[in-house]
């Protein structure tokens, strides 16, 4: 239920940040509303993936680099694991579209910090 409500957050996160940044677009496979709302769906849920298997590895690998410049390599680090997103739901016919790199790390930077403030509204309590 948990990954559930977190690939919802993000979706909504990315709808956001696609209204926020202009250039990160998302295109859905058909223009109907259900189509749009699966595309979001989609796209969090591969972005779930590829941050929970791609993220883990490179943030264990670049760990000295992120001690070394205090975690300013995860900007750049999540740009590129947006662009890996853009790339992945492009082979499908459907999805992400990131003008370029800087748009992708600025895009990645938006998405985070509304998936965080989300977060903070439906998280549940730990009573």
């Amino acid at each position: 239920m948990r990954f559930i409500v977190k690939v919802i957050v993000v979706a909504f996160a990315l709808w956001l940040t696609t209204l926020i940044v202009s250039g990160v677009r998302v295109v859905p496979y058909e223009d109907t509303t259900l189509a749009t709302v699966l595309t979001y769906l989609l796209i969090a849920l591969i972005f779930g993936l590829v941050n929970a298997v791609v993220g883990t590895f490179v943030r264990i690998i670049a760990f000295p680099l992120y001690v070394l410049t205090l975690g300013l390599i995860s900007f750049i680090v999540n740009g590129l694991l947006l662009l890996l997103v853009a790339w992945i739901s492009d082979l499908m016919g459907f999805g992400l579209e990131i003008d370029g790199f800087w748009w992708g790390v600025l895009g990645a930077l938006v998405l985070g910090l509304i998936s965080w403030l989300i977060g903070l509204v439906v998280r549940p309590s730990r009573d």
